[in-house]
């Protein structure tokens, strides 16, 4: 199986929970187990992009898939937007619920480069948070929608082009 870009070799029965392969044969602990039923979103991963539950994903289910755990999103050099954009906004308590939500999140800006408020919430909705950081999760997605397109900016910007050539803008 693809994990994080790597191929990974596991030998389980084809009903065993994603999450348990990822924590108990990988080492991956960023999915959390919460209820076990799909229902809380501590275990999410991406699944080509796509935010999933691992605890109720059989590994029979993955196949040629490619799976993201949080491990895989950035590096500690190079953080991915939505993980950096939760560590400025100090979107934590417990942390238990961070995964689910910067999955989810992540999730959101593979589909849609520029939700709105609402489209933020939607997509967060269904993940549980126990501290009730709530209001600062979702200053957090939102600081990652700027820093997401920020980085899309940064990268169709020609290299011959230097930031002390371009023009202001004015809001």
């Amino acid at each position: 199986m693809n994990v994080n870009d790597a191929v990974e070799s596991v030998e389980a029965s084809p009903e065993t929970p994603l999450l348990y392969i990822l924590r108990n044969d990988l080492s991956l602990n960023s999915p959390k187990y919460g209820c076990g039923l799909g229902e809380c979103g501590a275990c999410a991963v991406l699944m080509d992009g796509r935010a999933v539950r691992s605890c109720t994903v059989p590994l029979g289910a993955v196949g040629a898939r490619r799976v993201t755990t949080l491990e895989g999103l950035g590096t500690p050099e190079h953080l991915h937007p939505v993980q950096a954009a939760f560590i400025d906004e100090a979107a934590a308590q417990c942390g238990y619920c961070l995964n689910g939500m910067i999955i989810a999140t992540a999730a959101l800006l593979n589909s849609n480069t520029d939700p709105d408020e609402d489209t933020i919430r939607e997509a967060l909705r269904h993940h549980l948070c126990r501290c009730g950081t709530h209001m600062e999760i979702l200053a957090a997605a939102r600081r990652a929608v700027a820093y997401a397109k920020a980085e899309r900016t940064r990268r169709s910007t020609p290299d011959d082009v230097s930031p002390k050539g371009a023009k202001e803008v004015s809001p």
